[in-house]
């Protein structure tokens, strides 16, 4: 260790990748847990296997982490990977095309056999032909050595063979000058009924450290040191958790209880579980049959008077459209999140994608307008999903959050707020006494109030079929039902004057505007940021407002005279703009991979715009 030299690094990208069953996930968020406790920005991707049980060893299987930590600004998880622990050649192969070249490889060199070779698709070994030249490559007996270290613990085969990820990842911790006790307390925790696998696995994890610091091939350790993070108090947090923290703030500032109507979908299913561990705060989670009965309970529960929320992803989405469409008739509070993933179908269930938009939109039968809005990264997933709170709770009509499957598994250090923090809500509900009409709307707003079931005095009608305007009476009458759309829609219109103007980073009269929404700011911001380091006439205008937009949206847009809108589906957001805005042409840059941009892909190609 004495000669050992130590490099101190501005940032740095990390990968694991194995089979599902490798622990790579667990390892990768332990490296993230340490990383946050020790000061470091930073920003992850799991990437997990679409097939739930993908044959052995088969690149179908390959379950991934990718870290990016920094003392500088993080926005990304990193385009391409600076060190990769591949489990086995399936692994390997699989990321290929993300690792830098000249970077450096750790192989798990057990499993590296002809029959893996075989089951990952290659004829021969590749570390033994040009496949890999010019990276620096370290074969480590990984299996060899955690059954080495273990031989005598008791354990059976299966439980020695589950603690090799932690052999990897004390490899790891010595590159990078990671301190051990922050993972030997996570598994005194999670396994403290078996303190024998606890033991197992801290030793196999020093016996990792003590490998990378006896070999030669691993001449230098790095340090990557604090970031430079506005003063508070942070933990690490993933963005369906920080949805989860953010509706559990609301409910305490709006004095209501939370009520989450919920069936189980990828990648969605985290926020019910999170939800489900809160129930001494007034928290109730119903885990339905299916999508309709889960937005149908929370609707009923919003009608009782709670804050009523349905999760879910794009395909559950589909099937929740017509309760959505009586919650919008009723005009009943309601959140639906969806955290979107590649479709159409079953499509992509474990890949990203913001192919939606249009769903959340329109995707209703009749005039059913509904406020859309959209998280940006996963600590601010907190801020919207308190806000889309408030604004149903205050306007009496749903709201549908959209989020991501790259922002729901994604982490990234989050400054604690308090709930004094945030901004009041201040739910519109009739009390007894006062004289109520169930359609009597605030002459600002045009939000109705609520009336709570068994309220002495204001009984009322309340359901899918239109209703007269005032009264809350069925109507069938053409100009009422004309009358009634408008206002549902004028309503929404007008939520605009209470959100803030839309911003921009970067020049004012830069000659291209870059606009995205959602998920896609991180990669979008460091493209352009890098990009007006070097000079560069640009600037970005990221949106979270999608229905109703910021007011000042269109007077943003008319002073560029060239905007690229770049989002992950096929132009949804452009064609959007293009309605509500009519004589300003919009490019567009799309994805749909699964994957989110890359920040070199966006420098590209906003060069080549910029030099046109």
């Amino acid at each position: 260790m004495d000669n050992t030299k130590v490099v101190d690094l501005e940032k740095v990208v990390i990968k694991f990748a194995g089979d599902s069953g490798d622990g790579m996930q667990l390892t990768g968020t332990q490296f993230t847990d340490t990383s946050a406790l020790l000061g470091n920005d930073l920003a992850t991707f799991p990437d997990y296997p679409a097939e739930i049980r993908a044959p052995q060893g088969t690149v179908a299987g390959v379950s991934g982490f990718q870290i990016h930590i920094g003392r500088i600004d993080i926005n990304t998880p990193g385009d391409i990977a600076d060190v990769l622990v591949a489990m086995n050649p399936a692994a390997l192969k699989a990321n290929k095309s993300w690792i830098k070249k000249g970077g450096t490889i750790i192989v798990n060199i057990d499993s590296f056999t002809k029959k893996d070779f075989a089951k990952a698709g290659y004829e021969n070994s590749p570390l033994e032909d040009s496949s890999f030249e010019g990276f620096n490559i370290i074969e480590a007996p990984i299996t060899k050595l955690t059954r080495e270290t273990l031989k005598d613990s008791g354990l059976d085969g299966k439980s020695i063979g589950r603690a090799k990820n932690m052999f990897a990842l004390g490899i790891v911790y010595w590159m990078f000058n990671r301190p051990m006790e922050q993972t030997e307390n996570f598994l005194k925790k999670k396994f403290e009924k078996r303190a024998d696998v606890v033991e197992a696995n801290i030793k196999v994890l020093h016996a990792g450290y003590n490998f990378a610091d006896t070999i030669e091939a691993l001449s230098s350790s790095y340090t990557v040191l604090s970031a430079n993070l506005e003063k508070g108090s942070y933990r690490n947090v993933m963005g369906n958790q920080a949805i989860a923290w953010g509706f559990l703030a609301a409910s305490q500032n709006a004095n209501k209880e939370l009520f989450l109507g919920s069936y189980p979908i990828t990648p969605a299913s985290d926020i019910l579980h999170e939800l489900a561990k809160h129930k001494n705060l007034g928290v109730k989670t119903f885990q339905a049959e299916d999508e309709i009965a889960g937005i149908c309970s929370a609707i009923g529960a919003s009608f009782a008077g709670n804050l009523g929320i349905t999760t879910t992803s794009g395909p559950g989405f589909a099937l929740k459209g017509e309760a959505l469409g009586l919650a919008i008739m009723t005009e009943l509070p309601l959140v639906v999140v969806d955290v979107q993933r590649g479709g159409p179908s079953t499509g992509l269930p474990t890949k990203t994608e913001q192919s939606d938009l249009f769903q959340a939109l329109y995707g209703r039968n009749g005039e059913s307008p509904s406020v859309v809005l959209a998280c940006s990264t996963p600590a601010n997933c907190f801020d919207w999903s308190y806000m889309a709170s408030k604004i149903t709770l205050e306007y009496n009509t749903p709201v549908v959050l959209l989020s991501d499957g790259y922002l729901g598994n994604g982490a990234e250090p989050w400054k604690i707020k308090y709930c004094s923090d945030m901004p009041a809500i201040k739910p519109n509900i009739a009390k007894e006494g006062e004289e109520y009409q169930p359609y009597q709307r605030d002459n600002n707003t045009l939000s109705r109030k609520i009336a709570i079931p068994g309220t002495k005095g204001l009984e009322h009608r309340i359901g899918g079929l239109e209703k007269e305007d005032i009264t809350g009476n069925v109507s069938y009458d053409p100009k009422n039902h004309e009358n009634m759309c408008s206002l549902r829609a004028e309503k929404i219109k007008r939520i605009s004057d209470a959100i803030p103007n839309q911003k921009i980073f970067g020049m004012e009269d830069a000659e291209l505007l870059v606009v995205g929404w959602g998920g896609t700011y991180g990669s979008l911001y460091s493209a352009v940021d890098n990009l007006i380091k070097e000079g560069q006439n640009i600037a970005l205008c990221q949106f979270n407002y999608i229905n109703p937009l910021p007011k000042n949206t269109g007077d943003i847009l008319k002073k560029f005279k060239k905007i690229v809108v770049c989002e992950l589906n096929s132009g949804q957001f452009a064609n959007y703009l293009r309605m509500n805005f009519q004589g300003i042409e919009f490019e567009q840059y799309n994805k749909l991979q699964g994957l989110p941009f890359t920040t070199i892909e966006l420098e590209s190609y906003f060069k080549t715009l910029l030099e046109e």
